[in-house]
Protein backbone atom coordinates (compact mmCIF):
# COMPACT_ATOMS: atom_id res chain seq x y z
CA UNK A 1 0.00 0.00 0.00
CA UNK A 2 1.00 3.37 -1.13
CA UNK A 3 1.29 5.82 2.29
CA UNK A 4 2.53 8.84 0.51
CA UNK A 5 4.33 10.28 -2.88
CA UNK A 6 6.51 13.32 -2.92
CA UNK A 7 7.95 15.27 -6.03
CA UNK A 8 10.56 18.05 -5.80
CA UNK A 9 12.20 19.99 -8.45
CA UNK A 10 15.30 22.07 -7.97
CA UNK A 11 17.15 24.42 -10.92
CA UNK A 12 20.64 23.64 -11.01
CA UNK A 13 21.97 26.79 -11.29
CA UNK A 14 19.78 28.21 -8.94
CA UNK A 15 21.08 25.69 -6.17
CA UNK A 16 24.67 26.38 -6.81
CA UNK A 17 24.39 29.75 -6.89
CA UNK A 18 22.42 29.39 -2.85
CA UNK A 19 25.74 27.12 -1.87
CA UNK A 20 28.19 29.81 -3.26
CA UNK A 21 26.05 32.37 -1.51
CA UNK A 22 26.07 30.32 1.67
CA UNK A 23 28.71 27.96 2.27
CA UNK A 24 27.66 26.22 5.54
CA UNK A 25 24.89 25.12 3.68
CA UNK A 26 26.66 22.32 2.07
CA UNK A 27 27.24 21.11 5.71
CA UNK A 28 23.72 21.63 6.57
CA UNK A 29 21.89 19.48 4.10
CA UNK A 30 24.43 17.52 3.59
CA UNK A 31 26.08 13.97 5.19
CA UNK A 32 29.66 13.90 4.58
CA UNK A 33 28.86 10.53 2.37
CA UNK A 34 26.47 12.60 0.10
CA UNK A 35 29.28 15.16 -0.54
CA UNK A 36 31.63 12.78 -2.45
CA UNK A 37 31.58 10.30 -4.98
CA UNK A 38 32.53 7.27 -3.93
CA UNK A 39 36.25 8.14 -5.89
CA UNK A 40 36.41 10.40 -3.01
CA UNK A 41 36.15 13.64 -5.37
CA UNK A 42 33.37 16.26 -4.12
CA UNK A 43 30.02 16.09 -6.08
CA UNK A 44 28.88 18.28 -8.49
CA UNK A 45 26.01 20.96 -8.18
CA UNK A 46 23.55 18.76 -10.36
CA UNK A 47 24.08 15.77 -8.20
CA UNK A 48 23.84 17.77 -5.06
CA UNK A 49 20.63 19.59 -6.19
CA UNK A 50 19.06 16.11 -7.12
CA UNK A 51 19.91 14.69 -3.85
CA UNK A 52 18.46 17.88 -2.08
CA UNK A 53 15.72 17.52 -4.28
CA UNK A 54 14.51 14.06 -3.02
CA UNK A 55 15.20 15.31 0.83
CA UNK A 56 12.12 17.63 0.12
CA UNK A 57 10.29 14.72 -1.69
CA UNK A 58 10.58 12.58 1.14
CA UNK A 59 9.40 14.98 3.33
CA UNK A 60 6.36 15.64 1.53
CA UNK A 61 5.75 11.59 0.99
CA UNK A 62 5.82 12.08 5.00
CA UNK A 63 3.00 14.81 4.69
CA UNK A 64 5.81 17.49 5.39
CA UNK A 65 5.54 17.04 9.55
CA UNK A 66 7.83 20.09 11.22
CA UNK A 67 10.84 18.91 13.03
CA UNK A 68 12.19 16.66 10.26
CA UNK A 69 16.14 16.86 10.24
CA UNK A 70 18.24 17.35 6.99
CA UNK A 71 21.08 14.33 8.54
CA UNK A 72 18.50 11.94 9.49
CA UNK A 73 17.47 11.06 5.38
CA UNK A 74 20.05 10.07 3.67
CA UNK A 75 20.69 9.72 -0.58
CA UNK A 76 22.78 6.96 -1.58
CA UNK A 77 23.28 4.91 -4.56
CA UNK A 78 23.81 1.37 -5.44
CA UNK A 79 27.00 -0.07 -6.71
CA UNK A 80 25.44 0.31 -10.10
CA UNK A 81 23.65 3.58 -9.64
CA UNK A 82 20.54 3.03 -8.44
CA UNK A 83 19.56 5.66 -5.68
CA UNK A 84 18.01 4.57 -2.18
CA UNK A 85 17.04 6.51 1.13
CA UNK A 86 18.70 5.61 4.27
CA UNK A 87 16.60 7.13 7.15
CA UNK A 88 17.25 7.54 11.19
CA UNK A 89 16.13 10.09 13.80
CA UNK A 90 13.37 12.04 13.19
CA UNK A 91 12.80 10.77 9.68
CA UNK A 92 12.60 7.39 10.71
CA UNK A 93 10.90 8.11 13.68
CA UNK A 94 7.57 9.80 11.54
CA UNK A 95 8.26 7.20 8.83
CA UNK A 96 7.41 4.16 11.58
CA UNK A 97 4.50 6.34 12.95
CA UNK A 98 2.84 5.95 9.18
CA UNK A 99 3.57 2.57 8.50
CA UNK A 100 6.56 2.48 5.82
CA UNK A 101 8.20 -0.26 5.46
CA UNK A 102 10.28 0.17 2.17
CA UNK A 103 11.28 3.53 -0.32
CA UNK A 104 11.23 4.41 -4.00
CA UNK A 105 12.97 7.05 -4.88
CA UNK A 106 14.09 8.25 -8.67
CA UNK A 107 16.23 10.58 -9.29
CA UNK A 108 16.78 12.81 -12.41
CA UNK A 109 18.80 16.05 -13.49
CA UNK A 110 18.69 16.87 -17.09
CA UNK A 111 18.55 20.92 -18.64
CA UNK A 112 18.99 22.75 -15.69
CA UNK A 113 16.81 21.34 -13.27
CA UNK A 114 16.87 18.42 -11.03
CA UNK A 115 13.70 16.30 -9.76
CA UNK A 116 12.97 13.61 -7.44
CA UNK A 117 10.48 11.27 -6.78
CA UNK A 118 9.88 9.66 -3.68
CA UNK A 119 7.03 6.71 -2.71
CA UNK A 120 6.94 5.30 0.81
CA UNK A 121 5.28 1.97 0.71
CA UNK A 122 3.92 0.45 4.06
Amino acid sequence: MIIGVGIDVAEVERFGAALERTPELLERLFLPSEQVLPSGERRGVASLAVRFAAKEALAKALGAPAGLHWHDAEVCSEAGGRPYLRVRGTVAARAAELGVRAWHVSLSHDAGIASAVVIAEG
